[in-house]
């Protein structure tokens, strides 16, 4: 059985013979009718059926097999030796995500889902996992040393899905998927997606998807003039500076509007309430929001009372705001036609537009594919200094003047320059003048909102190995009921000062529930300092970091050794990374 994936068939969840609890939950998350793969690919796999489908990423094919595999699940099963399903993912990233996103629909079912994935603690997910959980999430590497160490029993494992094939394949983990597969129980249901289909995925799929259904997606193709005109750019960015670059990107563009795209609501509203900690005016903008909140937002955007929202997808479709000058991707969206979507916020009717990407170097494959489909390059940027920083910030303060001087308005002030110009040197009047308007911008130093650390040389490591062994450690309980979370880092505006900076170690960090201003309020409330003499703030586990003025740093020990923060006593020191 095979088809090419035509819009012909049931054009509702409920048609495809979902479970009530599941079509429920689809409609409390926004879901209104199923995709092509959706309307191709479920009614099968309900049956039972072995599925190999070809689908781009962005099209629906996660809840394609999620929600079949959901209804499938035996309930109850206690005693049960291990998961009931496992599907294979390229990378952590995609684990966390795809996780998260079973866990929401099954939310209703009471699943228990694990992303297991290198770089999170091996203990964390072996507690779980003896806990009992019904469906796991797994990079190969990480999943093949659960197995060989015995802690991820196959025994009751019904289906295996294996997730963006061909990329798992071309990370060399071939070897690592037919071991996996040679382990699970032989009568089960095996489900291979794959955005495209090189002849080296034949020999795995002949031998372990035995008789399938075979589904293929076309792409939309875009109708001539449907993709916006906009300057497009990106940074390629590890993952711990987006922030920093964030900071310095806006500085630089220099925006009169702008949308900051995040994928989750979570990350939207931990997005907005930190950069409205570093002085921008963001409000958060997503689909848990009524509408009353979204209007409100809408018309402080419109009306010029707010510059910056940071919304989701969902959230921002439809938006047409004329004064909206730039998009930009903080989350690299998976669907080449989402960044369509997300750039077409800019852009419209002659107006120009500027759409900015924060890449992380493993998403250089995805940049490729924007390009492709808006048949226009995508400008590979360096991330700004702090020199282009000052000299962009000089540069805006020059076309003010400028545009002052064409103006016709001056003669009110000619009695103060020939004044001015008796006692000093004409050109030192302009200059006083021109330190004026610098200052008049409301931003002081040397014009720059820092909100992390910058990046010394961004993208230079490949991050995440294939078998997972090595890499960034990702905190945070393994579980999606915690979010699979990510660390969280919390800094604070700071300017660049010609003074010594120092770095601070607090022992006290998010598990006692501290916060930025909670480190601010204790030192702005137990010394001289004011919170514009304090510098970046990182907030971590089990301990802070806070950095001061180097002939601050004494006085800021002593007071805090003498007080305390929330309400407890805590460690404070000279941090000795900093030594």
């Amino acid at each position: 059985m095979a088809t090419n994936g035509s819009q012909d068939g049931p054009a509702t969840f409920e048609a495809l013979g979902l479970d009530p609890s599941l079509v429920e939950t689809l409609t409390r998350l926004g879901y209104e009718e199923p995709t092509p793969i959706q309307r191709e690919a479920i009614p099968p796999l309900l049956e039972g059926r072995n599925l190999i489908g070809q689908a781009a990423t962005g099209t629906g094919k996660s809840a394609a097999f999620a929600l079949p595999l959901l209804q499938r699940l035996e309930r109850g099963r206690a005693g049960a030796p291990g998961p009931s399903a496992l599907i294979l993912v390229p990378t952590r990233e995609l684990a966390v995500q795809l996780a998260e996103a079973v866990y929401r629909y099954g939310r209703a079912l009471d699943v228990r889902v694990l992303p297991v994935y290198g770089g999170q603690s091996f203990r964390q997910q072996l507690r779980v996992l003896k806990r009992g959980v019904d469906v796991v999430v797994a990079t190969p590497g990480r999943a093949l040393d659960h197995i060989d160490r015995g802690t991820l029993a196959l025994d009751g494992v019904q289906t295996v899905v294996l997730d963006e094939a061909d990329e798992m394949l071309d990370m060399g983990f071939t070897e690592d998927l037919e071991a996996i597969l040679d382990a699970a129980p032989t009568e089960r249901q095996t489900v291979l997606f794959a955005a495209t289909m090189p002849p080296r995925i034949v020999p795995i799929a002949k031998r372990h998807v035995v008789d399938p259904v075979r589904i293929q997606i076309a792409r939309e193709r875009l109708p001539e003039g449907a993709v916006p005109q906009v300057r497009q750019t990106a940074y390629i960015v590890a993952r711990g500076q987006k922030l920093a670059v964030l900071g310095r990107v806006l500085d630089m563009e220099n925006p009169e509007a702008a949308i900051v795209f995040c994928r989750t609501r979570n990350e939207v509203d931990e997005l907005a309430e930190t950069v409205n900690a570093h002085g921008y005016r963001a409000e958060a903008l997503h689909g848990g929001m009524s509408q009353e909140e979204r209007d409100r937002i809408m018309k402080k955007l419109r009306g010029g009372s707010t510059d910056l929202v940071i919304a989701t997808d969902v959230a921002a479709r439809g938006l047409d705001i004329p004064r909206l000058s730039h998009v930009v991707n903080y989350d690299v969206p998976n669907a080449p036609e989402s960044y369509i979507h997300r750039i077409g916020r800019v852009g419209r009717a002659g107006r120009r537009g500027v759409a900015i990407t924060l890449a992380h170097p493993r998403e250089h494959r995805l940049l490729r594919n924007f390009e492709q489909l808006t048949r226009r390059k995508i400008e590979i940027a360096e991330v700004p200094t702090v020199a282009d920083l000052r000299t962009r910030r000089l540069e805006l303060v020059r076309a003010t003047l400028r545009e002052t001087l064409l103006g016709d308005d001056l003669d009110e002030f000619r009695v103060v320059v020939e004044a001015l110009a008796d006692e000093f040197d004409p050109m030192e009047v302009a200059l006083a003048a021109v330190k004026m308007a610098h200052d008049a911008s409301g931003v002081e130093g040397d014009g720059t909102k820092e909100i992390a650390e910058p990046p010394r040389r961004v993208g230079s490591k490949r991050e995440g190995r294939p078998r997972g062994r090595k890499g960034e450690r990702v905190r945070g309980k393994p579980g999606v009921r915690a979010g699979g979370r990510r660390q969280e880092r919390s800094e604070r505006r700071t300017r660049e000062r010609s003074g010594n900076p120092t770095r601070l170690f607090i022992g006290a960090g998010r598990e006692a529930g501290i916060r930025p201003q909670d480190l601010v309020g204790a030192i702005t409330g137990e010394t001289g300092l004011s919170g514009r003499e304090i510098g970046a703030i990182e907030i971590a586990n089990r301990f802070s970091i806070v950095e001061v003025e180097e002939e601050a740093a004494g006085e800021v020990i002593a007071a805090l050794r003498g007080s305390t923060i929330k309400g407890r006593k805590a460690t404070v020191r000279r941090d000795r990374r900093s030594d």
